[in-house]
């Protein structure tokens, strides 16, 4: 049995108990101070590079995040949705870059705080997306017990904290549907009530480890690329965060040609 096959299976069975597991492991102690985050300064011209946007500009890129922020905030804040799982069918879809535009254009919003979660245990890459080093990361918190108040990052951008993930994880699945990780996202979401909370998860087709946290979070975005992702792996992915009992809110194309 493929390892996709077997998170489809184990979500199955717990698809019934995850609110009482849920309760239960919400019920272990849990203060997490956010006191001492770790400033970072972003340098324009690599975040150019990388095409982020760093301010609320007005060209055709910015309005294209304004755009989608408006739509996932709608969506968000009706439901009262808190955590958000950002992911893509297959690997270099554009889903990390998303995830991080995303959770800057909703943290430009006056009453938006934002923090970005880098879940992609396998391939962490939003500190270097955005150019600053994390020798420690979700990982350490994970593996080491490492208090999240001296791994989160604050990148000079107002509303916007990130918790980047570290040292690349192999057995990250295990990882993200651990007690650690759950109460994590029980206390980040008490914690703060009007804060969401943005996950860069990894590619849905290539390991069960959205299988595995999906059902832990509130809703999914699909990134998808023009010229790139096949129709059959889009539904496909589709298919599998439906199977993890997700609210799908919508489908991202990057690299539209229109």
């Amino acid at each position: 049995m493929d390892p996709i096959t077997k998170a489809i299976q184990k979500v199955r069975e717990e698809r019934h108990s995850v609110g009482l597991t849920l309760h239960k492991r919400a019920l272990v102690p849990a203060e997490i101070s956010y006191t001492q985050t770790r400033n970072v300064s972003l340098y324009p011209g690599w975040l150019r590079q990388n095409r982020i946007i760093a301010s609320s500009g007005a060209d055709e890129f910015a309005q294209s995040y304004k755009v989608l922020r408006t739509q996932v905030a709608q969506r968000m804040r009706q439901h009262g949705w808190r955590t958000l799982a950002v992911t893509s069918p297959g690997p270099g879809e554009g889903k990390t870059l998303t995830a991080i535009n995303l959770s800057i254009s909703l943290a430009l919003e006056a009453n938006q705080t934002v923090l970005l979660v880098d879940a992609d245990l396998r391939r962490p890459s939003v500190h270097a997306y955005l150019g600053f080093e994390a020798n420690v990361g979700l990982r350490d918190y994970l593996q080491k017990g490492t208090p999240v108040e001296e791994i989160l990052v604050h990148p000079e951008i107002r509303r916007l904290v990130i918790l980047p993930g570290g040292a690349p994880l192999e057995n990250s699945s295990e990882m993200l549907s651990s007690p650690m990780m759950l109460r994590l996202v029980q206390e980040v979401k008490r914690r703060y009530p009007s804060r969401l909370v943005v996950f860069d998860l990894p590619p849905v087709l290539t390991t069960d480890d959205v299988l595995a946290f999906a059902p832990y979070l509130d809703a999914a975005l699909l990134v998808i690329e023009e010229g790139k992702t096949l129709r059959d792996d889009v539904a496909r992915a589709a298919e599998l965060l439906h199977t993890a009992n997700h609210n799908l809110i919508g489908t991202v194309l990057n690299r539209s040609a229109s």
